[in-house]
């Protein structure tokens, strides 16, 4: 059974590979060059000294996926709204760990009085857009070609959950 709970620093090296496959292999995130273990480390330290969650999904103690939020920009206005990420591993998408993980992520960002939590996903994945429909998010808005990778233009679109 899939058990949620805070990354640990053993977790970084898993969170890495997850992150390297799942993100730099994908167009889930626009990033070109995988990780090292030492830059999630830094990610990691940089959010656990903001008090920004990271949690992790673990089956059988194999870390499967991670999500967390962080600042959504860094001017003061933007205080009580975060963007979040959420990444599964290889041979375990679809089985639900990314909405046990968005679930459990949301409750604490209600529970930290965050106002509202912003998904940014790139305009060809229309599983994650439905995916955070079903969770409550709306398309807020669609940045035409403003990322490039593999060789091709990619939208941006932007999903918001607003915490009444």
């Amino acid at each position: 059974m899939p058990t949620i709970r805070p990354a640990q620093h053993a977790d970084i090296p898993a969170i890495t590979e997850i992150y390297n496959e799942a993100g730099v292999g994908t167009t889930a995130s626009y990033a070109l060059e995988p990780v090292s273990v030492a830059d999630r480390r830094a990610w990691f330290e940089r959010l656990s000294a903001g008090n920004f969650p990271v949690l992790v999904v673990e089956e059988e103690g194999i870390a499967t996926g991670f999500a967390s939020y962080g600042p959504f920009r860094h001017l003061g206005g933007y205080a009580h709204t975060v963007e979040h990420s959420v990444y599964i591993g290889s041979g375990y998408r679809a089985a639900g760990l990314g909405r046990m993980l968005m679930n459990a992520l949301i409750d604490i960002a209600r529970g930290n009085g965050v106002h509202a939590m912003v998904g940014v996903i790139d305009g060809g994945n229309a599983q994650s857009i439905a995916f955070h429909e079903k969770l409550g998010f709306e398309v807020s808005g669609r940045l035409p070609q403003v990322g490039r990778k593999f060789d091709r233009w990619l939208d941006v679109v932007f999903v918001t959950l607003v915490f009444s």
